[in-house]
């Protein structure tokens, strides 16, 4: 299940979160002593891997000028002009679980990845 929010002009965001991958994060950035009301989790698209493209993801204290802002159960997401073209209708998810746990980003723009799955080309 994705929570979505809603731009300002009444569309669908550009990146929905998993209700998993929400309270993970928020889970970390407590751990971390950081306020969730200010703070957010930044997805970002690098170049690099195999397939010309990899994701990023950190905690910042607080969005850029430019960036878009959503929020997603309680989850604030920040994302730079420059990626958000690569991103866009992509779902981030969180998968528990003795092998392979971890945030993971599912992207309908991607044609083709890695072996590995830790890059991509759109």
């Amino acid at each position: 299940m994705s929570s979505t929010a809603e731009s300002p002009d009444g569309g669908e965001t550009a990146v929905s979160v998993t209700e998993s991958a929400a309270e993970e994060a928020l889970n970390l950035m407590d751990q971390q002593g950081m306020d969730v009301e200010e703070a957010g989790l930044r997805l970002y698209v690098q170049q690099g891997g195999c397939a010309g493209l990899s994701y990023g993801m950190r905690f910042e204290h607080e969005p850029e000028s430019e960036d878009t802002i959503t929020e997603h159960a309680g989850l604030r997401v920040f994302v730079d002009p420059a990626s958000i073209d690569y991103i866009e209708g992509s779902v981030l998810a969180y998968e528990g679980g003795l092998q392979g746990a971890g945030f993971h980003v599912e992207n309908p723009n991607v044609v083709s990845e890695c072996g590995c799955g830790e890059s991509f080309r759109t």
